[in-house]
């Protein structure tokens, strides 16, 4: 049996976390999210009213089933992640925030300045703040030293199912991270969410290969498995690697030669 997640002194049951964006209705989200075995889910405070029980999202999701993680989605500045953050809290729904902040437009990719500003001041008060940031060691660090509860690197650009572009990089975040590092972004690929738990992070965020694949909540399933695979791999301890060949058998006495 793996060990658990542990965010913020809060234990929970999977390692993968699920975005609640692009499904093709409510109720499809709604088994998708089931199927994946999920315990945290991100909703857009853009998208979602969390003080209003008639919001078609509070209509099948239930903030008493799940960790609510409001996102900053939409805001390029640190003052406007701030004021979406608050909304959150406000509503009584969550004081967790996954904090966004994507200036440019095209390829969505978080300013590391406004981030660290904004996390600084949300955790003055009282946030539990989940950046989400480039796969960049520095800012990693400098976030932790802030009191970031994690540390979510992207894999490669929101939405883009192309997999884990920085290697590198995030396997230096988690060899220095004293924080759950979660791989978020770019996640098209259940062997994908597996090669990230393998290097040894501690969770992954998916949203837009589940809720665009053909079968939403089959593909949901489908990384929920490569998430406990990937991790009960880590745990066990890769073997390394090496370049000559190494039988797996003795070449002696094979057959009593």
């Amino acid at each position: 049996m793996t060990q658990p997640l542990i965010i913020a002194g809060r234990e929970c049951r999977s390692r993968l976390l699920i975005g609640t964006g692009k499904f093709a209705s409510p109720q499809l989200m709604k088994e998708s999210i089931e199927a994946s075995g999920s315990d945290i889910i991100t909703v857009a405070l853009r998208r979602v009213d969390l003080e209003s029980d008639q919001d078609p999202f509070l209509e099948v999701i239930s903030p008493k089933d799940y960790v609510f993680l409001p996102n900053t989605s939409g805001a390029r500045t640190a003052e406007d992640a701030v004021r979406l953050a608050r909304l959150g809290k406000v509503s009584g729904v969550s004081n967790w925030v996954k904090l966004e902040l994507t200036p440019e437009p095209d390829y969505l990719l978080p300013d590391p300045i406004e981030t660290l500003k904004a996390t600084e001041q949300l955790v003055k008060e009282g946030f539990v703040v989940l950046p989400y940031i480039n796969a960049d060691p520095i800012l990693a660090k400098r976030l932790e030293e802030v009191g970031a509860a994690t540390v979510m690197p992207l894999a490669a650009p929101i939405g883009t199912n192309l997999g884990i572009r920085a290697k590198e990089m995030i396997e230096i975040i988690i060899e220095q991270s004293t924080v759950p590092v979660v791989v978020d972004a770019g996640l098209g690929r259940p062997s994908h969410a597996a090669e990230a738990m393998e290097m040894g992070a501690d969770a992954v965020l998916v949203n837009t290969a589940i809720a665009t694949a053909g079968d939403p909540v089959a593909y949901a399933t489908a990384f929920k498995l490569a998430v406990e695979s990937g991790r009960m791999a880590y745990e066990a301890g890769a073997p390394g690697t090496q370049v000559q060949a190494v039988a797996s058998s003795p070449l002696t006495g094979f057959l009593n030669a």
